[in-house]
């Protein structure tokens, strides 16, 4: 029993440490740089390109002078330099951004599921933040940045930056991950393929279904079908969608028909004190 319950932290701590862990792993050699040549086998990173046919191209990246297109709906460009671009950085945990901002432009709401962020303002004035999570009543962390200031995310945290000023801004920014990732909240919500319900969305944002439908058609990349017109939809499929929106429509029909029916119902009008009866 004595030894059983020894035991007890022994666990406890080989699981922080392996927790502590689950982010980009150490190297366990000088470099490990990633090759494509293999196809059909995947591995949590890049497979190791032979260390004698490694040079310095491996681990070298020219462009990121060059400024970005800021013209879009969003009005910022990201060049992105993780390990697609260097292979050296494969094991690394880090990589690096640049980011353009025309005037007034954003980075919106977006979080990178694996790296922590930190920025630093080269030109122009960014306002900028990053929300902390349900457990600590999301709040808001943000400030304005001038030219040599530092900011940093958290990993996960849902974070964006603005333009405020009317000339464009510039900023690097290096993340904790060899390939960190990013959800671009509106379009993860509002443009996912194949679309989530717009029931469910109204619900969630408290919103009307056609406004939701509305976003969804903005958000929707060109290349996403819609969920009415999947050609490859079979009809199990198309029954299944049927039957799960006639669920999650269904308190919202209830919802209206209770409505409906306290409209139509006639009201009770009780004679006041005094005021004389009608006898037939």
């Amino acid at each position: 029993m004595r030894f059983t319950q020894a035991l007890i932290p022994i666990a406890i701590l080989a699981l922080v440490i392996s927790f502590a862990e689950a982010y980009d792993p150490n190297p366990l050699q000088d470099f490990c740089v990633a090759i494509d040549d293999l196809d059909g086998v995947f591995v949590n990173g890049r497979f190791c390109k032979d260390p004698r046919r490694v040079n310095a191209e491996d681990f070298f990246f020219s462009g990121l002078n060059v400024p970005g297109n800021t013209d879009n709906q969003v009005g910022s460009n990201v060049t992105t330099v993780n390990v697609d671009q260097i292979p050296g950085l494969n094991t690394m945990g880090i990589s690096l951004v640049r980011i353009d901002y025309a005037p007034y432009g954003q980075n919106p709401p977006h979080t990178h599921p694996r790296g922590s962020e930190i920025l630093v303002l080269i030109k122009g004035t960014l306002y900028v933040g990053f929300v902390s999570s349900n457990q600590d009543n999301n709040r808001l962390f943000a400030k304005v940045l001038h030219p040599g200031d530092v900011f940093v995310f958290p990993i996960g945290m849902i974070h964006f930056q603005v333009n405020i000023g009317k000339v464009p801004a510039v900023a690097f920014a290096g993340l904790s991950s060899q390939n960190a990732g990013v959800i671009t909240i509106a379009n993860a919500v509002f443009g996912s393929n194949p679309p989530i319900y717009p029931e469910v969305l109204a619900r969630a944002f408290q919103l009307n279904a056609n406004i939701v439908k509305d976003l969804q058609a903005k958000c929707r990349p060109t290349n996403h079908p819609r969920r009415s017109s999947r050609s490859s939809s079979s009809r199990r499929e198309e029954a299944e969608d049927s039957r799960l929106t006639e669920i999650i429509t269904e308190p919202d029909r209830e919802k209206k028909a209770r409505e409906a029916a306290k409209i139509g119902s006639p009201s009770i009008v009780q004679p006041t004190q005094g005021s004389p009866s009608r006898s037939d």
